[in-house]
């Protein structure tokens, strides 16, 4: 899924990173909005609460919001710094190290929330500060690895792009290309694991509260663990190949 620079990718490919990071933004909204009644994925939220305490001259809510929307901000330039440094090395680290960071995060936002959590408003907003940032290192990841295909949180640009695509399928003066049918089907694979994302997070985290964050690096972690499993099957068979090699006399 992250071998490939954006011009060489497959349709299976874009699929499964469609899927994967679909379902991740998913669990971490709903359950960002059932512990924190906040959005823990995107921002749109989050901007029009910021217009709403500046009218209402809420400065310590402003900050707040101010470093949630710099968060998220923060994550996407670190993402994006990261890939263009090392994209000329190897695709796969380039694009692996922001998903990597994520898991960390991720990690300490399970840990610390199931052992250490009291609920406070610091805590909250630390917390909810935290999963933005990773989601803001996702979010870029996704769009520069696809080549802004996907979208894999944000469901309104993702239904402007399918309407559009779907206009075009069916207009009687296009042409109905292979390109198209493929947008359509990678924007409902997105639509379609956001939403089953959403239903497994609130779900189990009424069950399991902040064990659910433990449950989301191991979906990051096949999206790691793909590429390399490619790899190492094709070193595998290079070896047994060699191996097996008549010897020349």
């Amino acid at each position: 899924m992250l071998r490939q620079s954006k011009n060489d990718r497959t349709l299976k490919e874009n699929l499964l990173l469609a899927s994967s990071t679909a379902a991740v933004a998913g669990i971490t909204n709903v359950v960002g909005m059932v512990a924190f009644l906040a959005f823990t994925s995107n921002i749109t939220g989050h901007v029009a609460n910021l217009a709403r305490h500046i009218v209402e001259q809420n400065f310590a809510q402003i900050i707040i919001f101010l470093v949630w929307l710099f968060m998220f901000f923060a994550g996407a330039f670190v993402s994006s710094f990261i890939i263009r440094s090392y994209e000329e090395r190897s695709y796969y680290r380039a694009h692996s190290a922001p998903v990597i960071i994520e898991i960390i995060i991720l990690l300490f936002v399970a840990i610390y929330g199931h052992n250490f959590y009291e609920e406070t408003q610091t805590e909250r907003e630390i917390v909810i500060a935290a999963i933005l940032f990773s989601m803001g290192l996702q979010n870029s990841m996704v769009s520069i690895v696809s080549g802004g295909l996907i979208k894999s949180s944000h469901l309104t640009g993702l239904f402007t792009d399918l309407g559009g695509d779907i206009s075009d399928w069916y207009h009687p003066k296009s042409t109905k290309t292979e390109i198209v049918r493929n947008k359509i089907y990678i924007r409902l694979t997105v639509l379609g694991f956001y939403f089953l994302g959403g239903i497994i997070g609130g779900y189990f985290f009424n069950l399991y509260e902040f064990a659910i964050f433990y449950f989301i690096p191991l979906i990051l972690l096949t999206i790691l663990y793909y590429d390399l499993s490619t790899v190492a099957r094709h070193k595998l068979m290079r070896f047994f190949s060699r191996k097996n090699a008549p010897v020349s006399k």
